[in-house]
């Protein structure tokens, strides 16, 4: 009890000085209304009683019911979902295996065998987890995004010629780990988010408005970041990490950190990241689902995880994350949103690029060289655009080359 006094007396002891008056009280609303100056901010809450979006607009909140979600069937869905994604990278994981057996032909008829089982198992696995896939964006939009988007009056695709608006996502919750921001009925009637407006996503709202203060001055301000690791022991190689290190190297020559075979270790990162305000990482990554903190960058020394990258301060602009898993966080303790992307979001980065699962390292290359282009058409380099780059990106692999939701949906935007 003494010291249940002495906590209380030093909590006001704080909040009489000057700029503290609000020290560990929840913000008040009106203090967090700048930060949807830009577009609105959805909260998504779930509760065994009742599920609502908080709608977050420069005027005030509004409510919009979600009558027909229920936090059991978001737990049905995400578990589903998880399973088909693991039995993918599970299967991926045995072609390459046998792969290595097989060796061109040399391991004999029962090499040819097994290569040719893990093959066909691998194309069942992408088929339901495709399957899958189309079913959870659907439900999603059916449930929150379209009662969303409605109710900010967000009800059909911009014009051609007008600037497209932007919708931060806030989910709790398991909708931590659903692809929120891609949800839709993509059959080209419009039905879907990226068809309506440029999604980002946001850990809190109280993180975007910190993420719209001025940077603080960064020991190599105009230099990016370049960690390339194509091949780890036990991991499938990535063979397209050469072609997004060179595209890097190019556009931003003379103005580059290159870490790459022995130097892309985890200690000369942790030591780099801070003085860089850009940084692009090409390597293989991981998520520990039911401890994310241990989840993090494979390097070529060992993984650097989330915990030691949330132990650091960064005055960063931009983070590109292509790797797997990089905006997954847990399932114990979803809200907690324990991610690579909220990590590097939260110390300082404050646009982050990452995925929500293992991605095709093609695919990732595709989009880098897109997003890139993106950023430098006006002769410098702006990452204040870097949501709408994406989500031109994104748009061209499902409209233009016809690709899969597996192919295009892992990619995510945090940050303004």
């Amino acid at each position: 009890m003494a010291l249940a006094r002495e906590w209380d007396g030093l909590i006001e002891q704080v909040r009489a000085l000057d700029g503290f008056g609000d020290f560990l009280r929840p913000p008040r609303l009106e203090a967090l209304l700048p930060a949807a100056a830009q577009g609105p901010i959805a909260v998504v809450n779930l509760s065994r009683r009742r599920c609502d979006a908080l709608v977050v607009g420069t005027g005030g909140m509004r409510v919009v019911e979600l009558p027909r979600l229920t936090l059991e069937t978001v737990a049905d869905r995400t578990l589903r979902y998880l399973v088909v994604l693991s039995e993918v990278d599970f299967a991926a994981q045995e072609v390459h295996a046998t792969w290595q057996r097989y060796d061109g032909g040399k391991g004999g008829l029962a090499a040819i065998r097994e290569y040719t089982e893990a093959k066909q198992a691998y194309q069942r696995a992408v088929a339901d987890r495709d399957r899958t896939l189309d079913e959870v964006l659907a439900w999603l939009w059916d449930e929150i995004a379209d009662p969303v988007l409605t109710a900010v009056g967000l009800v059909d695709p911009p014009l051609p010629g007008q600037p497209w608006p932007h919708l931060w996502w806030c989910p709790t919750g398991l909708l931590t780990l659903l692809p929120l921001h891609a949800a839709g009925h993509h059959d080209g009637t419009g039905r879907a988010v990226v068809d309506r407006v440029v999604p980002s996503y946001t850990p809190t709202v109280r993180a975007l408005l910190e993420a719209r203060r001025p940077l603080a001055p960064a020991p190599d301000d105009e230099r990016m970041l370049i960690v390339a690791v194509p091949d780890i022991h036990g991991a499938v190689p990535l063979t397209d990490v050469e072609r997004e290190r060179d595209l890097l190297t190019s556009v931003f020559t003379g103005r580059n950190t290159l870490l790459e075979d022995d130097t892309a270790n985890a200690d000369t990162v942790l030591t780099e990241l801070p003085r860089h305000r850009w940084a692009h990482f090409c390597c293989h990554a991981g998520q520990d689902l039911t401890d994310p903190s241990r989840g993090g960058l494979l390097l070529r020394d060992r993984t650097l995880s989330i915990a030691e990258i949330s132990a650091q301060r960064h005055s960063g602009e931009f983070a590109f994350l292509s790797a797997c898993m990089t905006a997954t966080g847990g399932v114990a303790l979803a809200d907690e949103a324990i991610t690579l992307a909220a990590a590097l979001h939260y110390t300082g980065y404050r646009r982050v690029i990452g995925t929500l699962w293992s991605v095709y390292d093609t695919t990732a290359a595709d989009v880098a060289a897109a997003v890139y282009a993106d950023l430098t058409a006006a002769g410098r380099f702006e990452p204040d655009r870097s949501a709408d780059a994406l989500h031109r990106a994104v748009r061209e692999l499902r409209d233009v080359d016809g690709l899969p939701p597996s192919a295009w949906t892992p990619f995510t935007h945090t940050g303004p």
